[in-house]
């Protein structure tokens, strides 16, 4: 067959945007990548992305199922926004510009997308439901609007929610991450943290996503204990005590001072109360800026200053001082801690550095460093002499007595801050009466459009749009004005996986009946580093919206894909480094389905893949070489039938395996298998009926459509087929054709070729004149038989040491793990006789003449080497 690639990729490109379409009916499979965020060219790890996703989508129609699999942009976001001030651009014309090129390049890789259900999250018709939800959730208190400590990006010149500062700097742009006051809004995403954490265990996800989000969560156990403050400060804040949390209520008799988060409100207020403001102020603004791992670890030099203030401690009544410290932290526990220097080593360094007593209230042998572990309680009042586990109950049930303490869960993971200073986003549809104050807007409003009459420059753009801010209070039509923040693009893919079920619904964000019919998403494909932001921001969305009595589900991802990166030089591809590999500079010379044959071939979904040009040089030689063998079956004049049972044996194996791996994302081994099968097709393609052949490449089309659709609707259509081999049923093993010894046989056949291959590749001849092929004695047959059922090597020696052939261990010794459960040892008679049976096809590979002798018939020492279904081979 004269196959053009391109021709194919032309002509069944236009057939794959408009053919697959999920059914009304038939056994569900939603299957699903994370939607791109618009930013231009395709790079190779959206098409390893995407590939995966095809092969899952395509093997499972094949196989039955009524498949979704839909496709769309994440498209607000902030790099529109800096496009524009940096082309003179609006964002809109930016966003859909790369919109158009990005989906040209998805349809190029023949992806079986259903783009009828196409989103695009910067359109109205979508975002309306962004703003339907946001007011349903601030109408059930899951909504909320606060003066809170925020993170500040003065580049992206926005907030970010704790999630979006890696290491101290913006998650998108790296810059240093600054601290400020301001008012936000934030999901009270915290209301479902039990859930979240403990319908981990439901999922079929990798286990290290899992533990990342059960350490975000990060659940604690412990005590809130109360400090009564002293009364010039009761008087002055308007508050009676300072509420500590922590695991160790058991070292409460050890606490020598308190300390407070820099960024917590009360630093400042207490501050201001005892003269120290400035001071204060000054250290804080310093603190707030470092990285929060850095300021919390232990070789990190522990900064605070006295506050000229104390509390009283609840049990001995004693004055306890308190600071401000950089070591706590204002999102975990209270952002307030107890300090326990004898048993705290960050505390015990800290009361060093300010002269602060050190109270051992745990028995410890050395008391010249601090003791964090359990044991027996001292200096503990009536406590003392208990276990730490039992005293950590009875001083909570004491505390709780006096009314001054509880038992207490903490997290750490804070309620989602969603609103952000910029333009490019959804309009947040509350709006600020002087009468009303805050109020909704009305659902009949919605949606509530984005202007594109804004100035770009410094502040959020929005804030010029003076016309679209004044509007009438939805409450009592007076004068008011609109909120100018917009909501975190992370609020719009929180639930676009709901949305592509019912797309074009323009009176509901999507019908629960049909929505019930395909969640959860079956299996869902993407990077790992979204495990802390979109994946936990995603679980809670579902578990609100069905409180909310939108759904009737618990989980929106059943099964998690997570891949790994693609590489160049053992580095990530990126841009900044310049070891980009740009797809469109390797289909035009390779193809699309040699570049999805790599990808697929190179390395495990979760592994990273290393990009080598040699690498898909040598996919296109082999998909070249299934094409020569079809020529020779379409255009051939020469057939045998002398291999048929063979291949049609090796056929249903490829089946039967090749299925098996597929369907457990093992791609690399299914096409390993996969072109061993090409190989022994090449190498007995005279041998074969055409009738053999013909239903050979029938089954070959199928099995090879979700890897390379082009090459198999090529040959679909060739075979003078009907309709397209994409919506064929997948091909299953034929159990009569499956005899195991028949394979074995060319399995031997095919690893003696490659030995033979192998000696003349370390030899460095050109050509073969002749291979001797020395067959193993009968008594190695006999000891490989003792041990084939072992289970490992040591219990072979075992074996070998008891029989008759113990004295004979050396010459087994190194050949002990390849005969380790072998299915079949044959006879010298019987090796003897498959390597006749096959001596002509070893002639016609190498061209060079074959002798087969037994080991006992030469005398050469190579001959001695010889083993059962591992001749020895001399070659001339």
């Amino acid at each position: 067959m004269p196959y053009d690639f391109k021709k194919a990729e032309k002509e069944f490109r236009e057939v794959f945007k408009k053919l697959f379409k999920a059914k009304k009916k038939g056994k569900k499979f939603y299957c699903l990548e994370m939607f791109p965020y618009p930013s231009g060219r395709l790079h190779m790890g959206h098409i390893r992305n995407y590939t995966i996703g095809d092969v899952v989508a395509r093997f499972m129609r094949m196989n039955g199922y009524n498949v979704l699999y839909p496709m769309g942009y994440d498209s607000f976001g902030l790099p529109a926004e800096n496009a524009a001030i940096q082309h003179n651009l609006k964002p809109k014309i930016w966003t859909e510009k790369n919109i158009q090129e990005m989906k040209e390049q998805q349809i190029d890789m023949g992806n079986s997308y259903e783009w009828s259900r196409e989103i695009q999250t910067h359109k109205p018709e979508y975002y309306k439901w962004n703003q339907f939800f946001f007011i349903k959730f601030f109408e059930n208190g899951l909504v909320y609007k606060k003066k809170a400590i925020s993170n500040f990006c003065p580049k992206c010149n926005t907030v970010l929610a704790n999630e979006q500062v890696h290491d101290g700097k913006c998650w998108r742009c790296k810059t240093k991450v600054e601290i400020k006051h301001l008012d936000q809004w934030f999901l009270r995403i915290t209301k479902y943290a039990d859930e979240l954490l403990n319908d981990l265990s439901k999922l079929d996800w990798p286990e290290r996503i899992k533990e990342m989000q059960r350490n975000w969560i990060g659940k604690s156990e412990g005590t809130l204990v109360k400090f009564e403050l002293e009364e010039e400060l009761k008087k002055a804040l308007g508050i009676n005590y300072l509420e500590i949390f922590t695991t160790r209520v058991d070292t409460i008799f050890g606490v020598s001072f308190i300390a407070i988060a820099p960024e917590h409100p009360l630093t400042l207020e207490i501050a201001k109360i005892k003269g120290k403001e400035e001071e204060i102020k000054k250290f804080v603004e310093e603190i707030v800026i470092e990285d929060r791992f850095e300021r919390t670890s232990k070789e990190k030099i522990k900064k605070g200053i006295f506050l000229n203030a104390f509390a009283i401690h609840p049990f001995t009544k004693q004055k306890i001082p308190i600071y401000t410290a950089s070591f706590v932290l204002p999102d975990y526990g209270t952002g307030i801690v107890m300090g326990v220097p004898a048993h705290d080593k960050r505390d015990f360094e800290f009361a060093k550095q300010h002269n602060l007593p050190i109270l051992f209230v745990i028995k410890s042998e050395n008391t010249e460093e601090a003791y964090e572990g359990y044991g027996k309680l001292i200096n503990s009042e009536n406590f003392t002499g208990l276990d730490s586990v039992e005293a950590i109950e009875k001083i909570t049930k004491e505390l709780e007595k006096r009314n001054l303490g509880k038992k207490a869960k903490m997290y750490k993971i804070r309620d989602w801050l969603i609103s952000r200073q910029r333009y490019w986003g959804t309009p947040i549809p509350i709006v600020y009466c002087k009468k009303c104050g805050i109020v909704a807007e009305k659902i009949e409003n919605l949606p509530i459009v984005l202007p594109e009459e804004v100035t770009f420059g410094k502040g959020n753009p929005l804030e010029t749009a003076e016309e679209w801010i004044k509007t009438k209070c939805p409450k009592c039509k007076g004068d008011a004005r609109r909120e100018t923040d917009t909501l975190d693009t992370f609020f719009d893919s929180s639930w676009y996986f709901l949305r592509f079920i019912d797309p074009k619904n323009k009176k509901q964000p999507f019908n629960k009946k049909i929505v019930e019919k395909w969640m959860p998403v079956d299996v869902y494909i993407g990077g790992a580093e979204h495990a802390t932001m979109h994946l936990i921001y995603a679980r809670f969305f579902v578990k609100a919206l069905r409180d909310l009595g939108f759904l009737n589900i618990d989980e929106p991802f059943k099964k998690l894909v997570t891949q790994g990166i693609v590489t160049l030089g053992g580095e990530a591809m990126s841009k900044s480094k310049g070891n980009i590999v740009d797809p469109s500079e390797i289909i035009p010379y390779f193809g699309v389905d040699a570049l999805r044959f790599f990808i697929l071939f190179k390395a495990m979904p979760e592994k990273d893949l290393e990009w080598s040009n040699e690498g898909i040089e040598d996919i296109k030689k082999f998909l070249d070489k299934v094409l020569d063998v079809f020529e020779f079956f379409k255009n051939g004049k020469k057939f045998g039938n002398k291999k048929d049972k063979l291949i049609l044996a090796k056929l249903n194996f490829l089946i039967e395996e090749y299925t098996r791996f597929i369907k457990n994302f093992e791609f690399p081994y299914a096409l390993i298998k996969f072109m061993d099968f090409i190989k022994s097709l090449n190498r007995y393609k005279e041998e074969i009926s055409k009738d053999a052949f013909k239903e050979i490449f029938n089954k070959i089309s199928l099995l090879i459509n979700p890897v390379c659709p082009y090459l198999s609707e090529a040959i679909w259509k060739e075979l003078g087929n009907k309709g397209y081999s994409s919506l064929q049923k997948w091909p299953k093993p034929n159990k009569k054709f499956m005899k195991k010894e028949i394979v074995i046989e060319e399995d031997y056949l095919s690893d003696l070729i490659k030995d033979i291959n192998q000696i003349k590749k370390i030899t460095k001849k050109e050509r073969l004149e002749k291979i001797q092929i020395i067959i193993a004695d009968e008594w190695k047959r006999k000891a490989v038989r003792l041990i084939k059922d072992c289970k490992n090597v040591k219990e072979a020696i075992e074996k070998i040491k008891k029989s008759k052939y113990k004295d004979r261990l050396n010459e087994l010794m190194k050949h002990l793990p390849y005969f380790i459960g072998i299915d079949f040892v044959p006879t010298s008679k019987k090796e003897i006789e498959i390597l006749q049976n096959n001596k002509d096809i070893i002639e016609r590979e190498f061209r060079a003449k074959v002798e087969i002798f037994l080991e006992k018939d030469l005398k050469d020492e190579k001959a001695k080497k010889a083993m059962p279904l591992k001749p020895s081979l001399i070659i001339f």
